[in-house]
């Protein structure tokens, strides 16, 4: 083998190790329930337009499809309920759908999954015993054109499909539907296909408002809800749904198995009893959302691990059924407007250094109470570096922030950090009351503390320290793959 075929195996080699580390991905879900929508073509400008990558839509649509021909946009494609009879009786209504509306648009048009069935347990047909048997049809299908491996199968449930939720460490699936749950999750297993769930924090704080903070449900809260089996520290309640699923697949033994949240988003407006439905509410808890996981946070359960979600919806859909808040999920209207303003990037809501992006501190720090206890300020300690999402690289040995080697020293630079990347609101500071605000800079040496609408914190400390946008785990991937380079070029 030439040394130029060499080269580019190594490269192809570095590439596709380097995507392993991909991180988590944030999609859109594009319904159709509506009068008055833009067509698909202009659909597709406005998915481009806002940097949106993956998109969810219920069925497959021929237009829809063409639309999206060479967009680079991933979609997510569904058979609808009404078509699991057809698709479960026989294989070759199945082969037919596949050949006409899929085959001839792939892979112009990137498919990544295929949704068999939405909410089974949810309709009132009876159409649970039709979802497995469907599904297997698909990916027979999908063998035959050699694409199992590329597109993969599975089904979305809603959190119904659980009798337990609280505490996330007792989920349990409902005995009811465990004929329909043991081979479907058993599929799933087999084709390393993933969980896939609708997550509505909304509902939980709108049905139950006495047992669930607004703040808790919109990624606001400071205080901590404790799971008494676990201990762990819920301080959302989209991490204690989603926890719940993973135990309730533990108990199972299906412990493998990943989970993608197919629809999750909040409601821009209501009747006069939906009072959280609100544009405000809906910019916020999308905004936390986009940021809790493209940083890769995780839950609590599931610490660091990628978390694709779906936001619904794309549109407005004014045909939808039900309360006046159905029909406003939407981060658009029809005429293509935004409802609200929403970076689906996520960089308007993680780049905090950004003098745009920020509103100043007016010279407050937040640090640890000195008469804090050293168990609350080491639980807030921990919270603040695992689920705060504080970089506390600066205060690990040798680091220009570790010394003095004490609890309050280190726990104040935490504090501060999550303080100025939260808005500098007196909330921010609580930390269960372990931490006060003071007016004087705790700046020290070396060790620079953050302060909103500067780079100084950056500047100072992260000359020394590698920067948190590049987990462990892809630093591991990076240098795993240039040991692989340098291997295959030497021998070469």
């Amino acid at each position: 083998m030439g040394r130029g075929v060499w080269i580019i195996f190594a490269t192809l080699l570095l590439l596709m190790l380097l995507d392993i580390g991909r991180g988590s991905k944030v999609g859109v879900c594009y319904g159709r329930n509506a009068d008055d929508l833009p067509t698909p073509d202009k659909v597709a400008q406005l998915v481009q337009q806002h940097n949106i990558k993956y998109l969810r839509i219920y069925d497959s649509n021929i237009q829809v499809m063409k639309s999206f021909a060479n967009t680079g946009v991933e979609l997510m494609i569904g058979v609808p309920n009404s078509d699991l009879l057809a698709f479960s009786q026989f294989q070759s209504n199945v082969d037919t759908w596949l050949k006409n509306s899929i085959l001839p648009y792939y892979p112009a048009v990137r498919i990544t999954y295929i949704t068999v069935g939405a909410e089974v347990t949810e309709v009132t047909s009876n159409v649970s015993a039709q979802v497995v048997p469907a599904m297997q049809n698909v990916l027979t299908a999908l063998r035959k054109a050699g694409l199992q491996k590329k597109i993969k199968v599975s089904s979305t449930y809603s959190l119904g499909v659980l009798s337990r939720s609280f505490p996330p460490s007792a989920g349990a699936f409902s005995s009811k539907y465990a004929s329909l749950l043991k081979p479907m999750l058993e599929f799933l297993v087999e084709n390393d296909s993933p969980f896939m769930v609708d997550v509505y924090p909304y509902y939980a704080y709108r049905d139950s408002p006495a047992n669930v903070s607004l703040k808790y449900a919109l990624f606001e809260s400071s205080s901590e809800v404790i799971d008494p089996n676990t201990g762990l520290l819920y301080t959302n309640m989209f991490d204690a749904q989603i926890d719940a699923i993973y135990f309730a697949l533990s108990a199972l033994n299906f412990r493998t198995i990943k989970i993608v949240v197919t629809e999750t988003g909040w409601p821009s407006k209501g009747s006069s009893k939906e009072t959280a439905a609100t544009p405000d509410n809906a910019q916020t808890y999308n905004t936390n959302l986009i940021r809790h996981v493209i940083n890769n946070t995780g839950t609590p359960a599931k610490s660091g691990q990628e978390l694709d979600v779906y936001i619904y919806s794309l549109f407005n859909e004014n045909r939808k059924p039900g309360l006046e808040s159905e029909r406003n999920w939407g981060l658009f209207y029809p005429d293509m407007t935004s409802v609200y303003n929403l970076d689906l990037t996520g960089k308007g809501a993680v780049d905090l250094t950004t003098e745009s992006n920020v509103t100043s501190s007016s010279g407050t720090w937040c640090i640890a109470s000195p008469s804090a206890s050293e168990m609350d300020l080491q639980n807030a300690l921990d919270w603040a570096c695992g689920p705060g999402n504080v970089d506390c690289s600066a205060i690990q040995p040798s680091q220009p922030c570790y010394q003095p080697d004490n609890l309050v020293s280190h726990a104040s630079f935490a504090f501060n950090s999550y303080y100025q990347q939260n808005g500098a609101s007196d909330i921010a500071c609580s930390f269960g009351g372990t931490g006060i605000k003071v007016n004087k800079d705790p700046s020290y040496d070396n060790c620079v503390y953050m302060t909103l609408g500067s780079n100084k914190t950056v500047e100072a400390n992260m000359t020394q320290i590698t920067s948190k946008n590049s987990s462990a785990k892809n630093v591991a991937h990076l240098w795993t793959s240039i040991c692989l380079l340098m291997t295959v070029l030497t021998f070469s």
